[in-house]
Protein backbone atom coordinates (compact mmCIF):
# COMPACT_ATOMS: atom_id res chain seq x y z
CA UNK A 1 0.00 0.00 0.00
CA UNK A 2 1.34 3.55 -0.60
CA UNK A 3 1.99 6.15 1.62
CA UNK A 4 -0.39 9.36 0.79
CA UNK A 5 1.20 12.44 2.37
CA UNK A 6 -0.19 16.00 2.73
CA UNK A 7 -1.06 17.57 -0.35
CA UNK A 8 0.83 20.59 -1.79
CA UNK A 9 -0.44 23.63 -1.70
CA UNK A 10 -1.98 25.42 -4.46
CA UNK A 11 0.32 28.18 -4.43
CA UNK A 12 3.05 25.66 -4.99
CA UNK A 13 1.45 23.70 -7.46
CA UNK A 14 1.08 27.15 -8.97
CA UNK A 15 5.09 27.35 -9.54
CA UNK A 16 5.41 24.24 -10.51
CA UNK A 17 3.09 24.75 -13.61
CA UNK A 18 4.77 28.02 -14.47
CA UNK A 19 7.81 26.94 -14.20
CA UNK A 20 7.09 23.98 -16.64
CA UNK A 21 5.46 26.36 -18.78
CA UNK A 22 8.96 28.30 -19.03
CA UNK A 23 10.93 25.35 -20.32
CA UNK A 24 11.93 23.44 -17.19
CA UNK A 25 11.30 19.90 -17.13
CA UNK A 26 9.67 18.18 -14.78
CA UNK A 27 12.62 15.65 -13.93
CA UNK A 28 14.97 18.24 -13.48
CA UNK A 29 12.51 20.14 -11.18
CA UNK A 30 12.54 17.08 -9.45
CA UNK A 31 15.83 16.68 -8.74
CA UNK A 32 16.16 20.19 -7.99
CA UNK A 33 13.63 20.47 -5.15
CA UNK A 34 13.72 16.59 -4.05
CA UNK A 35 10.04 15.42 -5.18
CA UNK A 36 8.53 13.30 -8.40
CA UNK A 37 8.66 14.49 -11.53
CA UNK A 38 5.64 12.52 -12.25
CA UNK A 39 3.58 14.96 -9.52
CA UNK A 40 4.53 17.82 -11.90
CA UNK A 41 3.48 16.01 -14.06
CA UNK A 42 0.29 15.60 -13.08
CA UNK A 43 -0.40 18.82 -11.77
CA UNK A 44 0.65 20.11 -15.56
CA UNK A 45 -1.52 17.60 -17.02
CA UNK A 46 -4.15 18.90 -15.01
CA UNK A 47 -3.88 22.51 -15.54
CA UNK A 48 -3.80 21.82 -19.71
CA UNK A 49 -7.04 20.19 -19.08
CA UNK A 50 -8.83 22.76 -17.19
CA UNK A 51 -7.82 25.47 -19.45
CA UNK A 52 -9.40 23.46 -22.58
CA UNK A 53 -12.58 23.33 -20.76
Amino acid sequence: MYKIGPPYPAEFRQQMIELVLAGHLPAQLSRELRFTAQSIANWNDKALLACKA
